[in-house]
């Protein structure tokens, strides 16, 4: 049974090569762009269909892959279905609540899916590391993914010096604002992090909650500032310095971080208060971003897949900007919503590869992109293929495009900090907001957790900073 829902994320990733036939990609001529599928699928099964692009050398067989049914939408289905055409494979499409602990437990018991999906580059890691995963080098060579899929985006799924596993769901954190509002105050969207403290003063002042936030749905929004804070305030090289063992989380520069956030909070900056951050759905807030009740939003780049439909109702406009920084200079943080992979236990490693490398065409990537409203991710697009997309999600594409070709990106907290210090960073936060840890204990805590998983190897590899 087909159930849609709202569900998306869009990014882009740096470096893709260029196409074979050397052409200019993405607007305005910059050189590339990048196109993640999101992984969101109905149950079903699709076999020989219309366009030929699946392998004749493929072996045949069914191909099974498991899903999350909370993020289930039919685009993703009909598009695979309209565009594999190998007859002699069957993919099965299967939708599991609970998704990802069930694959957890059935791998570990020998079994599972064909291809498995995960949240992200640091929850495959794990796999890799426990010998469940199906070695991809020859495959890469067999497809030419080197050729279409960005060398950051292939470097971040080997493992040992194998290659497991190949990245989608690509994304960046920016500062979303109620232009209407903003236009009416006479506000600037701000550059730098300082600007981005007096517009939330300035809002506050006017009645207007600075931001737009709560995490009823997913304490996972706790970080999202964090993240976006770490990289823009305190830096992307003191990031990657901090994540190498070159620097430490318990610096300056995470401290003024880290004491802003907490500020932010106890104002009331966020949803108008704790007790509404903490009970906020995401339609409620998102609805409060919409009508102008709230007028700035810290949130990834999937938002792109419906903000429309919470501000066209109060007839207000949006818009974005880079995520602010402490001097100004445009930075766009990436990180990885999911990860592909092959289990190693599979009987048909080959088909299923025939249907990943079909997934991450950068035909079929330019295609959902178009018509799904997934975003763009980790292969090359010719600007021609997003033709129809909305001009504001166009210019991150192209803007994304020019900031990485600089080497102009930071880290996301979920898609380079280790598990573990992950979780941390949005649990352990709410102890600082309610007052029973100082932020120098929290900061402590995550580089402790930080440095013990550098030292097991339990950090995703971690893109070097220009000329690292």
């Amino acid at each position: 049974m087909m159930k849609p829902v709202s569900f998306g994320r869009s990014v882009i990733i740096p470096g893709a090569p260029e196409l074979p036939n050397g052409e200019e990609l993405l607007m305005a001529g910059t050189k590339l762009v990048q196109a993640g599928a999101l992984i969101a699928v109905a149950a079903m099964s699709l076999a020989g269909c219309s366009a030929a692009t699946g392998s004749a050398d493929a072996s045949g067989g069914a191909v099974t892959i498991w899903l999350d049914d909370n993020t289930v939408n039919p685009c993703f289905a009909e598009t695979l279905s309209a565009t594999y055409d190998n007859a002699d494979v069957e993919v099965e499409v299967e939708l599991k609540t609970d998704w990802d602990s069930l694959t957890k437990t059935a791998v570990a018991g020998g079994g599972g899916p064909d291809i498995i999906m995960t949240p992200g580059i640091s929850y495959t890691m794990e796999y890799a590391k426990a010998g469940a995963l199906a070695p991809l080098d020859d495959y890469a060579k067999e497809y030419g993914w080197d050729e279409t899929i960005s060398p950051w985006a292939m470097d971040a799924g080997v493992y040992e010096d194998e290659l497991f596993s190949l990245q989608s769901e690509l994304e960046t954190m920016l500062l979303w604002y109620n232009k209407t509002v903003f236009d009416e105050l006479g506000l600037t969207p701000p550059t730098t992090t300082e600007e981005l403290a007096e517009v939330a003063d300035a809002l506050n002042a006017a009645g207007v909650v600075p931001f737009a936030s709560g995490n009823a749905e997913w304490k996972g929004v706790n970080e999202w500032a964090v993240s976006g804070l770490f990289n823009g305030h305190a830096g992307a090289d003191q990031v990657y310095d901090a994540l190498t063992g070159d620097a430490s989380f318990t610096d300056e520069g995470f401290v003024e971080a880290t004491d802003l956030i907490n500020d932010w909070q106890q104002k009331g900056y966020f949803a108008g208060g704790l007790d509404r951050y903490y009970t906020n759905t995401f339609d409620q807030y998102l609805a409060s971003f919409g009508a102008g009740e709230a007028a700035m939003n810290i949130e990834g780049s999937w938002r792109f897949e419906n903000i429309d439909s919470f501000f066209a109702p109060a007839g207000n406009e949006w818009d974005w900007v880079p995520f602010p920084t402490a001097d100004g200079r445009e930075l766009y943080s990436i990180g990885t919503g999911s990860s592909w992979a092959i289990n190693a236990t599979s009987d048909n490693k080959d088909a299923a590869a025939d249907v990943l490398s079909h997934i991450f065409e950068p035909e079929v990537q330019a295609q959902l992109a178009v018509d799904c409203g997934f975003a763009p991710g980790p292969v090359s697009l010719e600007a021609s293929m997003l033709e129809g997309l909305d001009p504001r999600q166009a210019r991150l594409y192209e803007s994304v495009a020019v900031a990485a070709a600089k080497g102009d990106y930071g880290y996301l907290t979920w898609g380079f900090f280790g598990p573990k210090t992950d979780k941390y960073i949005y649990e352990e936060i709410e102890k600082l907001w309610g007052g029973s840890i100082t932020t120098e204990e929290y900061l402590a805590g995550l580089q402790a957790l930080n440095e013990e998983e550098r030292e097991s190897g339990d950090l995703p590899p971690i893109p070097a900073r220009d000329g690292s």
